[in-house]
């Protein structure tokens, strides 16, 4: 295995912040790109200050999530100083990636249009949260707005409840995801073709990719999903039982399965109970079911249940709290998680991109950048001269 990642050698501009695109530019990081993240000079990255309490300084947890293996060049690109910044270093990178609304790099002339004749070969990528086209293409979101807008907070939380929402970024993270993915087979393109072309993805249009059952099963039979807490209508049980000192999960997907179910927790007998006996037998009577199996559960201790159910051969999981799945060995048998030194020095475990390859390999080599921290470096390196760096600091251009 050598130390360099997959993607070692490729330069990517990175004009994101927030969460979906700095995750889709930490991927391509910890995949070995030299990623350098562009700025504004006032206040950089806004999420460098989510987080923050009295006692933590800036920046907080999710800046630090998202944005290790990246130089950070602090940049105003209101300025024709600070676009020819950008030009310049367009000449020779590989990628570059937004999630501006749609016509803010238009109005900056740096569009894939106006970048692509001085690099034929720029793979320009952007993440937006309606689309690229269509009537709300301009339109502000975030990671709330497209969980209510895409119908993903109809189906969550307690039947008869009011939505709830997924606490995680989900919407944010799928179209960093996309973004990633899109920008790697544009480079494969251009490794075959020569010419790199425009890339764009969407926070709504990442979502519906999570929601394509629910929103095929409507369009086929006119079905709306609804609300089921943690159940959901592919198997039962399936779902989070109670037990003397917690919660676990517990899956049964076929007719053999929920047999050895019923006989793991002790009430064999509703095996062969007409009301119970098919997948379309147990949904009819569901609420009956749920309430047996939970009076079964809750005669038993978390540890209890899950062993034997593991012994029957049950999927089956603990409900873990967060502090417990930090701790877990399981974490550090896979990987999961990497140290890093960071700004205010301090140590913050982060969490590591989940892939492993047989001859390279994933790494952190930069921690989370301090604003404007590596602008010197990178101008220099796209053959600016120190008294150009220095004039254009002290007009305000870069710092």
């Amino acid at each position: 295995m050598t130390a360099a990642g997959p993607l070692a050698g490729i330069t990517v501009l990175d004009f994101t912040r927030v969460f979906a695109g700095p995750f889709a530019t930490q991927i391509l990081g910890d995949l070995g790109a030299d990623v350098i993240k562009l700025e504004r000079v006032d206040g950089g990255d806004e999420s460098r200050d989510y987080g923050l309490t009295e006692t933590m300084p800036r920046p907080g947890a999710p800046f630090l999530s998202h944005n290790r293996n990246k130089r950070s060049v602090a940049v105003d690109l209101k300025t024709e100083d600070g676009r020819a910044v950008v030009r310049r270093l367009a000449e020779t990178a590989d990628v570059l990636i937004h999630n501006y609304r749609p016509g803010v790099m238009e109005r900056l002339h740096l569009d894939h249009a106006s970048l692509t004749p001085l690099n034929a070969r720029l793979v320009y990528c952007s993440i937006s949260g309606f689309g690229a086209h269509g009537p709300m293409r301009t339109r502000a979101a975030n990671d709330l707005s497209i969980q209510a807008y895409s119908g993903l907070l109809s189906i969550t939380g307690q039947p008869g409840g009011p939505p709830a929402r997924v606490p995680t970024s989900v919407c944010d993270l799928t179209a960093g995801l996309y973004a990633a993915i899109g920008i790697q087979a544009a480079l494969h393109h251009r490794s075959v073709s020569g010419v790199g072309q425009e890339v764009s993805t969407s926070m709504l249009e990442g979502q519906l990719t999570m929601l394509n059952h629910f929103l095929t099963d409507y369009w086929m039979n006119g079905r709306l999903a609804e609300k089921m807490g943690t159940a959901n209508a592919l198997g039962l049980p399936n779902e989070a039982f109670p037990t003397k000192d917690g919660w676990v999960c517990i899956t049964s997907a076929n007719e053999k399965m929920w047999r050895r179910c019923a006989a793991a927790l002790g009430v064999g007998e509703l095996a062969d109970d007409p009301r119970f006996r098919t997948l379309r037998d147990r949904y009819a009577h569901r609420e009956e079911l749920v309430t047996l199996l939970s009076r079964a559960t809750s005669a038993m201790t978390s540890k209890e249940c899950l062993a034997a159910l593991e012994e029957g051969g049950v999927p089956c999981c603990p409900v873990n709290t967060l502090d417990r799945i930090a701790t877990d060995p399981l974490l550090d048998a896979l990987g999961s998680t990497v140290d890093m030194e960071v700004e205010g020095d301090r140590t913050v475990r982060l969490v590591q991109t989940p892939l492993r390859f047989s001859a390279t390999q994933v790494s952190a080599r930069i921690p989370p950048p301090r604003l404007g921290e590596h602008t010197d470096d990178v101008l220099a390196g796209a053959g600016f001269a120190a008294d150009e760096i220095a004039r254009m600091r002290a007009a305000g251009a870069v710092a």
